[in-house]
């Protein structure tokens, strides 16, 4: 019997996976430019559902509520996330303490996103009575958005402060650096790659939401994910195709940059080395 030099089932596995995972995005991104309003007939190539894009209110105002809810968000949980990461690595927690907080700090990652999102609608209830800006609306989704993100943000951060040379660290304290002066000119620019991976996966993660947006959404904050989620059940149109099309391109550069940005950091560290 002749032998393979080389397995056969593991790469048509992985092609087998690639395929899985990729056809569907591939097939909605040819519907968006079919000319053929329903069915999965071909009748030709156009643009013109991208540009109806531009002249609908209704999607003009999702995507301004989900840029701005995203931007919003991911600013605040950027600031937090990172302070949170410095602060569980370098002050010196005890073991108990440092578990605690090991294990909240991924409870918000491995939670169910619905059970989450159930969380969120019972603390806005109960906070309802003490403001009225706990109403369901922009205000709450920025809020529940922020609870998830913090987690990832913190998690990219803390990765890239276990990766540190300590030693610049202390050089700058036995110069005489503060605290503060240390952390302004040595731990953030070191971080800065961190900190900018986190808050793109933060966006990134803010951009897809569905679940916590849902449950939070007043009738002004629609997001994209929510109307795209309101018009198929009025029936999918290559409308949605586009916007969906759309939706994917702008995922997939901000995970080319981070993931660009991430290498030219490396590098960097590789060159100083």
């Amino acid at each position: 019997m002749k032998k393979f030099d080389k397995p056969v089932l593991m790469p048509l596995c992985a092609l087998g996976t690639i395929a899985f995972l990729y056809v569907p995005l591939i097939a909605v991104a040819s519907f968006s430019v079919n000319n053929s309003r329903f069915g999965l007939t071909w009748e030709g190539f156009t643009w013109k559902w991208y540009a109806a894009l531009f002249h609908n209110e209704q999607i003009l105002e999702a995507c301004w509520n989900t840029l701005f809810l995203a931007g919003v968000s991911t600013a605040i949980a950027t600031v937090v996330g990172t302070a949170l990461a410095i602060g569980m690595s370098r002050f010196p927690w005890g073991k108990k303490t440092a578990s605690f907080f090991e294990f909240n700090l991924y409870m918000p990652v491995i939670t169910p996103e619905i059970v989450f999102a159930g969380a969120l609608v019972i603390a806005f209830a109960t906070l309802r009575y003490f403001s009225s800006i706990f109403e369901p609306g922009m205000v709450n989704m920025i809020i529940g958005h922020v609870t998830f993100q913090v987690a990832f943000v913190a998690l990219v951060v803390r990765s890239r402060l276990a990766s540190f040379n300590n030693e610049i660290e202390e050089a700058s304290r036995d110069l005489y650096a503060s605290n503060g002066y240390t952390l302004r000119k040595v731990i953030l620019p070191m971080l800065t790659p961190g900190i900018v991976s986190g808050a793109m996966l933060a966006f990134t993660l803010s951009l897809d939401d569905f679940i916590i947006s849902f449950f939070t959404a007043g009738p002004t904050s629609v997001t994209l994910p929510l109307y795209i989620f309101a018009e198929v059940h009025r029936g999918i149109t290559p409308k949605i195709h586009a916007l969906s099309t759309v939706g994917l391109l702008l995922t997939i550069c901000l995970v080319v940059a981070s993931e660009k940005m991430s290498n030219k950091s490396k590098e960097k560290e590789s060159s100083h080395a």
